[in-house]
């Protein structure tokens, strides 16, 4: 009789254990590289935070898609990014001809970065990370939210006070019927619930002279679709694309099938078409060209040895607090709004080398105005109208123009940690996103050696880098743009002098006794470190003298500025930024999300 109860009772506390609700602060859907990162920082920040993946791999495009030569934030490695960076470089530091210099475009397997990124997760404290897990059903409970997932066969709920939609393409803010943006341009028109064009990238191996790895000829080959390779030497676009192991990342966005209204009926074909053109390059490559020795590798496990996910630049969008607009990048400082106030990322465009089977020959031209690095503001990632909901990937609140840089891997990794850190926010002191502190976020962000200011001159081991990026989010110092060969670079320049026209109108918005000051002092057109210790003395209620003999012991041992204190000398950029963020301290004055002070 007692052995016959022992099975049932069994199976009873097994159901009851799967029907028990998760409860945690952060939930993160979908693990693609800013997801992956966005749950890495919510963890770190000292929140219970549950990553949860369908597929088999995390790192999203990166990995599951292929795209596995990132030219994007070389000069910027800030936080996870740079780390994951840096665990990249370091798994291949002994490969012969890897290139391991500082701003090197990185490349690597794609199955090595999945790794890597698995062995971040496992290490971080607070944080679940759940592979292969469907999720189905997700509705609001409150401020709160309530998912349904998949596991072992079982529907299990989770109860999260923050949601972050870390799929590619707002995946979650569809199954929640929420309005996409409709974006005109002169270019074209695309319907709100559009995602863009894909393609399908595949890894090359060269399997050595003499090896013939030529594939089927693919169904609906025609050749005249691949004669932009005509004539063309394939060796450079191959050195272009090349990553460890004698492996290629093949990808041809010229080829890009059209992913117009795409529905559960249309995927699969579309997907179908997809693969087909890639295959059909492939066989080009190898019959036309005479690359035999080019064969599929097997890196992804799939039937068809191509990568698992398609490769998307363009998606739909939502509506955010705010939205970045390419003046944000071509001129930040001169637009009402100042969104960089409020950043919570950086990046950089780039020469995007999934491009290059199309301009080896021919690169697009590069202008400072468009190119320059730039910083992605706190409101992008919050939904509007809607509380503790933060998005990712391509459906941020951003234009087209705009999204061509923010999609790529290594800036939505970069962003991933400021949703992360805005998420972890919004758990740990028990409020929605309509009560986001701009300042608190960032602090977060910099304390895990995260960028807020595109400032490629500045490292993370200097140790000014905190107060030059807090002074610079003020906007009282402008970063500069400056020309690196084909690239543009954002420069504080530290050793630049600091003019009075520059910052006079930040210092009057922020500091109301700056007005009374400058009229009595009348500083002239170089703004000198006399005219700062003054105004430093003046704003702290210090007798100037005592306030000058403190700043002169404390220079060199506790500023760590070079020289000497001089007051009839032009302050430095640096002095003045060391100075002001540590006595004036301009970065604590509260922002909102558009940049506004609020005094």
């Amino acid at each position: 009789m007692i052995k016959k109860l022992i099975l049932p009772l069994l199976l009873f506390f097994f159901s009851a254990a799967q029907a028990e609700t998760i409860k945690t602060d952060v939930l993160v859907i979908g693990g693609g590289s800013c997801g992956v990162a966005a749950a890495i920082q919510s963890a770190r920040s000292k929140v219970k935070t549950l990553l949860i993946e369908p597929g088999p791999w995390l790192g999203g495009t990166m990995t599951m898609g292929g795209m596995c030569v990132l030219d994007g934030g070389r000069n910027l490695p800030s936080g996870v990014w740079g780390e994951f960076r840096r665990k990249v470089t370091d798994y291949y530091h002994n490969r012969l001809g890897y290139d391991t210099s500082r701003n090197a475009i990185l490349r690597f397997e794609p199955r090595i970065g999945a790794d890597i990124l698995k062995k971040i997760t496992d290490t971080v404290k607070n944080l679940t990370v759940k592979m292969k897990t469907p999720w189905t059903v997700v509705k609001k409970d409150g401020t709160g939210w309530e998912v349904s997932i998949t596991v072992n066969g079982e529907t299990v709920k989770i109860e999260a006070k923050v949601l972050v939609d870390g799929t590619e393409t707002g995946e979650v803010a569809q199954k929640l019927d929420l309005k996409f943006v409709r974006e005109n341009t002169n270019l074209t028109e695309r319907p709100a619930d559009n995602i863009g064009d894909i393609t399908w990238i595949a890894i090359l191996k060269d399997f050595g002279r003499g090896s013939d790895k030529t594939i089927a000829k693919p169904e609906g080959y025609d050749p005249a679709i691949y004669n932009f390779l005509k004539g063309k030497d394939l060796k450079p676009i191959l050195r272009a694309i090349q990553i460890p192991n004698d492996k290629y990342m093949l990808n041809w966005p010229e080829g890009a099938i059209s992913a117009a209204q795409v529905n559960a009926q249309t995927r699969e074909e579309l997907y179908r078409k997809a693969k087909l053109r890639t295959l059909g390059l492939i066989y080009y490559i190898q019959t036309e060209m005479g690359y035999k020795n080019l064969g599929l590798d097997n890196e992804f496990g799939t039937t068809d040895h191509l990568a698992m996910i398609p490769y998307l630049k363009e998606s739909r969008r939502l509506s955010g607090l705010v939205r970045m607009v390419q003046d944000d990048i071509k001129k930040p400082y001169e637009r009402e709004s100042k969104l960089y106030r409020t950043s919570i990322a950086v990046g950089e465009n780039f020469y995007d080398n999934s491009f290059a089977l199309t301009y080896a020959s021919n690169p697009p031209d590069v202008t400072i105005q468009y190119r320059s690095p730039y910083s992605i503001p706190l409101g992008v990632v919050v939904v509007k109208d809607v509380e503790n909901l933060l998005v990712t990937e391509k459906a941020i609140s951003v234009t087209g123009q705009v999204n061509a840089s923010t999609m790529y891997p290594s800036v939505q990794m970069t962003l991933g940690q400021g949703v992360g850190a805005t998420a972890a926010y919004c758990a740990f002191f028990k409020t929605t996103t309509k009560h986001l502190n701009v300042r608190t976020i960032q602090g977060e962000i910099m304390d895990f050696k995260g960028y807020l200011m595109p400032f490629s001159d500045i490292s993370q081991k200097d140790p000014h880098f905190r107060a030059i990026q807090q002074v610079g989010a003020t906007g009282m110092l402008r970063g500069i743009q400056h020309m690196e060969g084909s690239t543009v670079e954002v420069h504080f320049d530290a050793n630049d002098t600091v003019t009075t026209a520059e910052i006079r109108p930040v210092m009057n918005e922020i500091y109301t006794r700056f007005f009374l000051w400058f009229n009595k002092e009348k500083p002239g057109e170089k703004f000198t470190l006399g005219n700062l210790v003054s105004f430093i003395s003046d704003y702290t209620l210090t007798d100037p003298a005592t306030m000058q003999g403190t700043i002169r012991k404390l220079w060199k041992p506790v500023l760590k500025l070079p020289g000497d204190l001089d007051m009839n000398r032009s302050a430095t950029r640096l002095e003045f930024a060391v100075l002001t963020n540590k006595y004036l301290n301009p970065f604590a004055k509260t922002v909102d999300v558009t940049g506004k002070v609020v005094n």
